[in-house]
């Protein structure tokens, strides 16, 4: 029996291994079709149309979305934090939980691994990626706003499932269409919600924890490869993790505003310390970026085909970072007290720039900085799987082990609220496939899945969940750009009322209910800004 069983326990492995293998296969064959050859496609040219269509809005009047959002709130601090509406958010509460759910593990090992395999070009192309995500992110926040409703608690509604659903299959013999489409979205946003937003997060949160505070703690293994101290500290982070997401959006936005702002200004702050220290070779890092944008880096070699595999990375890395064209954050910028849908869409505008073109770029200086990249050729020094202590190794370079340490935490609180954030994606998601109710029950699921991830000791669930965004990513496009006329619509409409001061009706909702009840609001609104505007003017005079 001895020998049967060994036999047995075999076969078992082999079978194991071959399923493993074959998933692996699988799953690389879907995202190289829905990344590579579909979904950066339609990404990138989504973002350009938009951008055109839109006429640049995001160059031309970048006075206007700057001091609407972060900008304005040194000036209208109250106005834009004010809150009072049952289900819903403020709007930098809004803005601080989809920054929540965007500025995770991707802003630090995401950017690493991206010029790791693609070089320090592919910097570039997640700016070009964020330049033009910029006006996706809009596009998809207007969309959300002007097609969101209650639901049965009160609690606004919204997302690509509804502008799928209400917008796209609005159009004639378009019904089942936006349906199938927008069914399609939530179950992927479901199943990316566990992976990208939490199991993914947590397992990053538990080997960098593990590997800067507990490197000498010997608790032994529960079973297999996992650890008693990983179990441990998914525990803590499951019941941390509870105590939140289980309060809902209001408990999540509130968290999120306190700890967002603390922790993206301590990394920049800890990252601008590390790149003044290197400030004598900034001009060859910002060389090295441009020239291997376009031309291919002595390691690597092989000529267009890595070219491309640069942008690929650049564009890929930018989309993982800053999420504009997933449709994910829109779910949360759909509960915003906001009325007018630009004005939504111009915090999205800021969450890529925030995203991307700060945290991104400060990552992309300090690994830079890091020695591991040779910025005259573009090698990198690092062994495989490396990338991930690339930041790490440059803040040790400055502060000594008290580096490594900060950016364990640094990783610790973006990963942490990304899970935060994504649980309210998700939520909403399976509220539109299964209900309120049901939503809640997914909560509760979802929360039990982080002990989970600290147990992971494979990187597929992580693959998997990146097929998942590109799939999610499909759909959510597919609708944005059916609904360009809409989206032309909204902006000209907002533009020819709030910055040509033409005397127009707003647009506020395809719910002409809706739309009633927030134009006196906006009314109410225009007014005081207008009595704001007439006193400047004696103050000044």
């Amino acid at each position: 029996m001895g020998l049967l069983g060994l036999i047995s326990e075999a076969a078992e492995q082999a079978a194991e291994k071959d399923f493993v293998t074959q998933l692996t296969e699988v799953n690389n064959a879907i995202n190289n079709f829905a990344w590579e050859k579909l979904g950066l496609v339609l990404l990138i040219g989504a973002g350009i149309i938009l951008t055109i269509c839109t006429k640049f809005f995001q160059v031309s009047h970048i006075k206007e979305w700057w001091m609407r959002t972060i900008g304005g709130m040194f000036k209208r601090k109250s106005k834009v934090r004010k809150n009072k509406e049952h289900g819903s958010v403020s709007q930098f509460q809004a803005l601080c939980t989809a920054l929540a759910a965007t500025i995770g593990t991707g802003n630090i090992a995401g950017v690493a691994s991206a010029i790791c395999i693609g070089g320090p070009g592919a910097v570039f192309w997640m700016w070009i990626a964020a330049f033009f995500g910029m006006m996706t992110n809009f596009s998809e926040n207007i969309l959300g706003i002007y097609y969101r409703r209650k639901n049965k608690e009160g609690e606004w509604s919204g997302g690509p499932m509804y502008y799928l659903r209400d917008g796209l299959g609005g159009y004639k013999h378009c019904k089942w269409v936006g349906r199938i489409l927008a069914g399609l979205f939530a179950v992927f946003a479901v199943l990316a919600s566990f992976g990208i937003g939490n199991m993914g997060q947590i397992n990053k949160i538990v080997i960098n924890l593990d590997n800067a505070f507990l490197s000498n703690v010997d608790l032994g293994y529960a079973f297999g490869d996992v650890k008693w101290t990983s179990i441990i500290i998914g525990g803590v982070l499951m019941v941390l993790g509870g105590l939140i997401i289980l309060g809902g959006l209001k408990r999540i936005a509130s968290f999120a505003e306190k700890v967002v702002p603390f922790m993206a200004v301590a990394y920049i702050i800890g990252c601008i310390v590390v790149i003044c220290v290197h400030i004598t070779v900034i001009g060859d890092m910002f060389a090295a970026i441009f020239k291997f944008a376009f031309t291919v880096p002595a390691v690597i070699g092989g000529g267009a085909g890595i070219a491309i595999k640069t942008m690929v990375q650049g564009f890929k890395r930018g989309v993982f970072s800053n999420e504009a064209g997933l449709g994910s954050s829109v779910m949360v910028h759909s509960a915003s007290n906001v009325r007018e849908p630009v004005k939504q869409g111009m915090w999205g505008i800021f969450e890529v720039f925030a995203d991307t073109f700060v945290v991104c770029t400060m990552t992309a200086l300090v690994v830079l900085s890091s020695g591991k990249i040779d910025l005259a050729t573009g090698a990198v020094n690092v062994a495989e799987g490396g990338d991930a202590t690339l930041v790490a190794d440059a803040f040790g370079n400055v502060f000594g082990p008290g580096g490594s340490i900060f950016v364990s935490v640094a990783i610790l609180l973006f990963a942490f609220t990304t899970v935060v954030g994504w649980s309210h994606y998700g939520s909403k998601a399976f509220e539109y496939l299964f209900g309120v109710k049901a939503a809640k029950f997914y909560k509760a699921f979802f929360v039990v899945m982080i002990i989970s991830g600290a147990m992971m000791t494979s990187s597929l669930a992580w693959d998997i969940s990146d097929t998942f965004n590109a799939l999610m990513m499909i759909p959510n496009l597919i609708g944005v750009l059916s609904m360009l006329p809409v989206v032309i619509k909204l902006t000209k409409n907002y533009v020819d009322r709030r910055i040509k001061h033409k005397d127009v009706a707003p647009m506020l909702s395809y719910d002409a209910a809706i739309e009633a009840e927030h134009a006196k609001d906006v009314e109410e609104e225009m007014r005081e800004e207008a009595e704001e505007a007439k006193a400047k003017v004696k103050v000044k005079q």
